[in-house]
């Protein structure tokens, strides 16, 4: 039998060593941000062109490389991190694996320019395809500046895999900024298609975050530190009313190291917990010093996961920091000993009219004497009846099911409940009275018995098949804007706009850019009440980034849902009886009447025999 095992050619087992490295723009970008800080640059730029498929260049001023050193650095395990197996230990490095730069030159056009400090000359090296091609000497500043052009242009099976710029680059500055964040004493830029995004000057972390996030995060900042012999705890939590719906501003690092930990996140919720509503996520960013020696971060190529020799002990004191934080800043509720825990007992309330209308025995009360229940108030409608007879309170609900008011209309919409609800004294017409509960349910009549709608999972439905059908036909009308609204987004938030500006104009957003991450806002949808617009548009994007974390749906549907959820959120009120059956009416008329976009349900009927069965005796 012939031998058939053999050793992959250098070339081919980069590609493959690629493609758990380098798995688009975004990756290029973190190795080579990784690689400066590891070279103990002052000053970092990055330059970004379509997205970094045609350009990504990061030029440092850092000690820089010698020739030979040059050349080495493309081979592959080539690395001046580790020498043996007790250095896997002790890594304080942001790089060690020796992969990144190999894995860069298999499926790249990469030119680098570097000189150490003091030389009189630097070295210039273009590798293609992992050969190298061209190696001069050069006069260059000192440092080391790195240009990776045509990313997998051997590889166009993966080349064709890469998103659209917008969302290319929204992965580029998540790496940007989690660099960003990591270094403060570093600074940064950062510039795509010769359009400057960030100019981060180096500062103290609070600072940084600021730079990075906006100027609305110096009021939501609350400072955390926790110092003990087995790790130290340091950074900023954001106050619990400035909690998301989305988990994006959340950063863990680990020496310095950007980390993803379920683990470590479950112990900063639980600290927040009771403060914030379980779907909202807090913002921190917190840094976790502890010796090299107990963690493995040897576990991953992109080496975001990490293991702790001791994980307990990490998360009782992640946990207490945050709690202690929270406590320091007078966030979380704390009690005071010192004063008067004996609370007022409760006075009864008396009700208007004289005496108890409901008694029975229709007795009045004696002097000073009250027939109220303690701690309850009777609705308005109830003290004004007292003195007309009770009978009056039942007025609105006497109308008979078999009334031929509004039969039509409802009966054409009564036909789209599914087979649940589908019964044929179901189908037949509601009562044209609606009655509101508690802002948030309605109450109609109907044959069988007793609908009952949710308010806001209703019109969430019915303001998705409405968006759907706009971004559909894109038949989306607009309302103008008496006064545009200049709205600052974070890099992230703006190229997320860009990447949805078509979409945002067939839903009757009218936007447009006014430099750098702001943009102007001119118009909303027809249909949208014109107030706090601005706060509707980041509500939107929340929205928007969170069904992107948890659901995967394309654009469009995704955006549906997101508007659909944010307007219907805001119009918990009061309803009209006009405004509680049009509601109805077109809640029948959708496609799914039974179910909001999410899944859960709008509508639920109590059988008469459901009723009877809860006043039985026995």
């Amino acid at each position: 039998m012939p031998d058939i095992i053999h050793l992959l050619p250098d070339f081919l087992a980069n590609q493959i060593a690629a493609g758990e490295v380098v798995q688009r723009p975004a990756s290029v970008v973190k190795e080579l941000l990784e690689n400066a800080v590891d070279a103990r640059a002052t000053g970092i730029q990055v330059i970004v062109k379509e997205a970094g498929k045609q350009l990504v260049q990061v030029v440092d001023n850092g000690i820089g490389m010698s020739e030979t050193d040059a050349r080495m650095c493309f081979e592959r395990h080539a690395t001046s991190k580790i020498r043996s197996t007790e250095d896997l230990f002790r890594i304080r490095t942001m790089g060690f694996r020796g992969e990144a730069m190999a894995s860069i030159g298999a499926v790249a056009q990469v030119e680098m320019k570097t000189k150490p400090h003091g030389a009189e000359a630097g070295t210039r090296l273009v590798v293609e395809g992992s050969a190298i091609v061209l190696q001069e000497p050069v006069v260059t500043p000192a440092g080391t500046s790195i240009a990776v052009k045509n990313l997998f242009f051997n590889v166009p099976a993966r080349r064709n895999f890469l998103k659209t710029n917008a969302v290319e680059m929204r992965h580029i500055l998540d790496e940007f900024q989690r660099v960003a964040l990591a270094y403060p004493e570093v600074s940064f830029t950062l510039h795509h298609n010769d359009t400057e995004v960030f100019n981060l000057p180096a500062g103290k972390l609070s600072q940084r975050i600021v730079s990075v996030f906006g100027s609305a995060y110096k009021e939501q900042m609350a400072y955390c530190e926790e110092d003990t012999t087995f790790l130290t705890v340091k950074g900023y939590i954001g106050k619990p009313e400035h909690a998301k719906k989305t988990r994006g501003e959340q950063f863990f690092f680990v020496n310095n190291r950007f980390v993803k930990s379920g683990y470590l996140n479950h112990a900063v919720m639980t600290a927040f917990e009771g403060l914030v509503p379980k779907e909202n996520h807090p913002f921190y960013v917190l840094f976790i010093e502890l010796e090299p020696e107990k963690i493995d971060i040897n576990v991953h190529p992109t080496k975001t996961e990490i293991k702790f020799e001791d994980e307990k002990t990490v998360y009782a004191i992640v946990h207490a920091a945050v709690k202690k934080a929270l406590g320091a800043y007078n966030i979380a509720p704390s009690l005071d000993f010192e004063g008067d825990v004996n609370f007022a007992p409760l006075q009864p309330i008396r009700v208007q009219g004289g005496y108890n209308e409901f008694d029975p025995g229709n007795s009045r009360p004696r002097s000073g004497e009250s027939t109220a229940f303690p701690g309850f108030t009777p609705p308005v409608s109830a003290r004004r009846a007292t003195s007309k007879g009770w009978e009056q309170l039942y007025e609105p609900l006497r109308d008979q099911a078999g009334q031929e008011n509004g039969t039509a209309a409802a009966a054409s919409g009564a036909g789209l409940l599914d087979s649940a609800f589908a019964a044929p004294d179901v189908a037949a017409a509601y009562s044209n009275k609606a009655i509101q509960i508690h802002q948030k349910y309605l109450l109609v009549q109907v044959k069988s018995g007793l609908l009952i709608i949710d308010q806001q999972a209703a019109q969430e439905r019915i303001l998705y098949e409405k968006y759907s059908a706009s971004l559909q036909k894109k038949t989306g009308a607009s309302q103008a804007l008496l006064f545009p609204q200049t709205l600052q987004l974070s890099p992230a938030d703006a190229a997320l706009m860009h990447e949805l500006a078509g979409e945002f104009k067939d839903m009757g957003f009218l936007f447009e850019d006014f430099g750098g991450s702001t943009i102007i806002l001119n118009g909303i949808p027809a249909d949208v009440h014109a107030a706090s617009e601005k706060e509707l548009l980041e509500e939107l994007i929340e929205q928007y980034k969170n069904n992107s974390a948890t659901l995967k749906l394309d654009k469009r549907e995704n955006l549906a849902r997101a508007m659909a959820r944010r307007i219907a959120s805001r119009s918990l009120a009061r309803m009209s009886d006009l405004e509680m059956n049009s509601l109805v009416d077109k809640l029948f008329a959708c496609q799914v009447p039974n179910y909001a976009p999410d899944g859960r349900k709008t509508l639920v009927i109590m059988e008469l025999g459901q009723l009877h069965e809860l006043f039985q005796k026995g």
